[in-house]
């Protein structure tokens, strides 16, 4: 009995995936973060490509005001 609670304690492979675990949710969390804080700036840039787009379609102005 106390080889097999030796061996539990000796093994590593678990906490080699434990620290993957943790390394991959660090990074979800800077995901989210970092498309969090430059949402309001994608929606502008998207806003004026599709004001162009329709300007170009429609014949007006670009910026979709014609």
């Amino acid at each position: 009995m106390t080889h097999l609670i030796r061996r539990f304690l000796e093994d590593r492979s678990g906490a080699t995936a434990i620290e993957y675990s943790l390394i991959g949710a660090l990074v979800a969390v800077a995901i989210i973060g970092s498309v969090t804080a430059f949402a309001d700036e994608g929606t502008g840039v998207f806003n004026r490509a599709m004001g162009a787009v329709s300007g170009a379609i429609s014949g007006g102005e670009p910026g979709g005001e014609g």
